[in-house]
């Protein structure tokens, strides 16, 4: 087994992943993106279809698995003490974020930016290496920049091309502890703080498609890279950030970790091997819905504590967005822990 935890660099399994993982992520985006242009912005209510559906199908899910990824990758049983150790991980973690959005909603919302600007970045490194053989990714600080450029493009070009979607966005979240507090962002949203956000994404993406370029012996990888980088790039900057951000969690980045985590299951491994993708999703299910369930209800308890109950349906997304706020802080903690383990990052 490879560091990647791909065996074999030529097995059909990686094959399956590559063809149905990247393939799946590129035409979603793609239609997604032209439908937007084609016929504008779609009304609000419908911008937050994806995000919706992503509760239980692949976005709340893919972090459902946490437990498993440790003692998959170390070729252990799930344990009692396995599974306390990612509980406490979560707890601890979770506690006290929760606490920060309670007590500083604006400094969390920050917090969650920069958090998901990284993991969404990480999240990039294993399909490019694995599925893409993007092997010019050698060293420690190319990888770095591939993270940055890769996290920035949802993170950041929403706010470039949609700074009032986006202020809304912020708005509603922090409104849910301190109502009017969002206010104290809005200097972010003024054209020259966009501007200088824009010219440092198009710097480090350049610098860093450029230094692939050099590097990269085999070109076919780059161009999977540097397309990809295009295609997120004209996406963020075309489609409305409810909607992108909706799309993306579900069709990109949430199936690619799935990806990762099967192929830590031998069973899912061998499936893909003979071509059998429904099985396999019914693995993933079943090991992913306890803890999906638990999610849910800890949404629930949170709708029932925060100072301002949520109302509409900006409200409700709004209030999801600040739980998987909460459990993104663990799941990046597990998820570096699996990047060191298997030489990702």
């Amino acid at each position: 087994m490879t560091s990647f935890g791909v065996s074999g660099s030529r097995r059909p399994a990686r094959g399956v992943a590559s063809s149905y993982v990247l393939g799946t992520g590129w035409v979603v985006l793609t239609v997604v993106a032209i439908l937007s242009v084609a016929l504008g912005p779609f009304p609000r209510p419908y911008q937050y279809a994806p995000l919706v559906v992503s509760v239980v199908l692949l976005g709340l899910p893919h972090g459902a698995v946490d437990h498993l990824l440790a003692p998959r990758q170390r070729g252990e049983p799930l344990t009692p003490r396995w599974l306390a150790a990612v509980g406490g991980v979560y707890l601890l973690l979770g506690a006290a974020y929760g606490l920060v959005w309670f007590l500083w909603p604006v400094a969390a919302f920050a917090g969650f930016i920069l958090l998901t600007w990284f993991h969404w970045g990480q999240g990039e490194l294993y399909p490019l290496l694995a599925f893409a053989d993007a092997s010019y990714l050698r060293e420690p600080g190319q990888r770095a920049l591939t993270v940055l450029v890769r996290g920035a493009a949802p993170m950041l070009l929403p706010l470039v091309a949609f700074p009032g979607e986006y202020e809304f966005v912020a708005a509603s979240l922090v409104g849910l502890f301190d109502p009017g507090a969002a206010d104290a962002l809005a200097p972010l949203f003024e054209p020259q703080a966009r501007l200088v956000v824009g010219a440092v994404y198009a710097v480090l993406a350049l610098v860093t498609l450029g230094l692939g370029s050099v590097r990269a012996t085999d070109r076919r990888p780059w161009r999977i890279d540097a397309g990809e980088v295009g295609l997120l790039t004209a996406f963020f900057l075309t489609v409305p950030p409810i909607l992108a951000i909706g799309v993306y969690f579900c069709a990109w980045h949430s199936l690619r970790h799935i990806s990762r985590t099967v192929f830590l299951d031998g069973r899912s491994v061998a499936l893909l091997d003979r071509g059998r993708i429904s099985p396999v999703l019914r693995r993933f299910a079943r090991d992913a819905t306890p803890l999906t369930a638990a999610a849910l209800a800890l949404l629930g308890a949170l709708y029932l504590v925060v100072p301002e109950t949520p109302g509409g349906t900006a409200d409700l997304v709004a209030l999801y967005l600040v739980l998987i706020a909460v459990l993104t802080l663990p799941h990046v903690a597990i998820v570096t822990w699996l990047d060191r383990a298997q030489n990702v990052l």
